[in-house]
């Protein structure tokens, strides 16, 4: 497969657009640049510049694609869409459903889910709620209830299946402080308690997501204060990436406190070590007290096995920090322009428009994203297709840099003058 030319017919809808404006700038750039070569320098020995015609149009185009993602996400407009399954998007829905079921059965529920959520566009945070407490609490119960290893082994697959696209929803939960509507008190007391109950269920330990991601990550963003920071280590070497993922599986119930008392935030450093270890001895708890072997399906193993994809994860988005200014929020991360984060975790993929402004909507990221696609190209930030985080730790851990350039997405002059050599 050719990763240069290859483009996802899975991706989003908005990221096809996005890439498509991205691929155009690249055959303009080629054309232009080819037509320069074959002419002559003039007496002065410059070589013919890009005609102020192309800039104008290129420029036009561009806001036509701004408006285009804009019109997806406006409840207002007629081409809005809004997300109800992460799997399909509305397009696919609209066409393939049989139209009574889409007529009486999905438009209706959109219809109930629009006044349920926080935002119009995330009707799929509402599914996920509802995929979750109807598998993901039963099985637990009933591991507890009657435990067998044929269903602690599914059930645990089962979560794992789930995990990506639940975090990341929890991601937005903790940035934007629910994903439910205020407007009904039941309903918010639901969206503030529901991940008391499901966090632990997926790995998570309680408020640490919050503390540890929203006042630590995002207040030294990758910096060398940042403990999950990549650049004290050598992002290509298994040893480093071994110690950073271990020291974040065994310290960082002592360590994140420790940090927060360090900057004087004592109240947060008490909170964070309080719901860290209140979880680890709940799950002790269950373990002595009630059913080890259920504990070990419906909590141990989602602990660790998160804890792993977390750092995977983040090595991934973090590990092309540039040494000279670690601190840049362009040059500390990547975009991602993939289905696995994208389609499935909520525009994970656009890392640094969300460093760049971390309570910014999911939805909204592609359209900022064209908007400060200059600053993009100025700051030389990178930009990917066709990998996913976890395959670029892997690929880095290869050492496979070739696999990598091929799936970069020159934006701006600079990098597309650049070759695979």
């Amino acid at each position: 497969m050719d990763l240069q030319a290859f483009v996802d017919p899975n991706l989003p809808e908005a990221d096809l657009i996005v890439l498509k404006h991205l691929h155009h700038d690249i055959a303009n750039f080629e054309a232009t640049n080819s037509s320069s070569h074959s002419e002559k320098e003039d007496t002065n020995g410059s070589t013919t510049r890009r005609k102020p015609h192309a800039s104008a149009a290129d420029s036009s185009n561009e806001e036509a694609t701004i408006s285009q993602l804009d019109a997806l996400n406006d409840p207002s407009n007629t081409s809005f869409e809004p997300t109800v399954f992460v799997t399909f998007d509305m397009g696919h829905l609209r066409t393939k459903l049989h139209p009574y079921i889409y007529k009486h059965i999905l438009v209706p529920y959109i219809a109930f889910a629009r006044k349920i959520v926080r935002v119009d566009t995330d009707v799929v945070m509402l599914t996920h709620l509802f995929l979750y407490f109807s598998t993901s609490v039963p099985s637990a119960i009933l591991l507890y209830r009657h435990f067998t290893y044929l269903h602690g082994v599914l059930h645990w697959i089962m979560q794992s299946y789930y995990v990506g696209t639940y975090t990341l929803m929890m991601h937005q939960h903790i940035h934007m402080g629910g994903i439910l509507t205020k407007s009904n008190p039941i309903i918010h007391a639901f969206d503030v308690l529901f991940p008391y109950i499901t966090n632990p269920l997926l790995g998570h330990t309680w408020n640490s997501y919050y503390y540890h991601h929203i006042k630590h990550h995002h207040v030294e963003g990758n910096g060398p204060d940042d403990l999950s920071s990549t650049i004290r280590y050598q992002r290509d070497s298994i040893l480093d990436f071994a110690h950073y993922v271990l020291r974040f599986m065994f310290l960082v119930w002592i360590e994140l406190p420790l940090y927060f008392f360090r900057h004087g935030k004592y109240s947060q450093g008490l909170k964070a070590f309080f719901w860290e270890v209140s979880t680890y001895i709940s799950i002790a708890a269950l373990y002595r007290y009630v059913d080890a072997r259920a504990t070990v399906f419906v909590f141990l193993l989602p602990l660790c096995m998160l804890r792993i994809g977390l750092m995977v994860g983040n090595w991934g988005q973090h590990a092309l920090v540039d040494e000279e200014d670690p601190t840049s929020d362009l040059r500390s991360s990547i975009t991602l322009i993939d289905v696995a984060s994208n389609r499935f975790c909520f525009n994970d993929g656009y890392h640094t428009s969300h460093h760049l402004n971390p309570r910014r909507h999911w939805r909204d990221h592609p359209a900022a994203f064209m908007r400060a696609k200059q600053k993009y190209a100025t700051e030389r930030a990178l930009v990917f297709k066709n990998i996913d985080y976890i395959m670029m730790t892997v690929k880095l851990m290869q050492k496979d840099y070739k696999y990598l350039a091929k799936c970069l997405v020159p934006i701006g002059e600079t990098q597309m003058r650049m070759s695979l050599e």
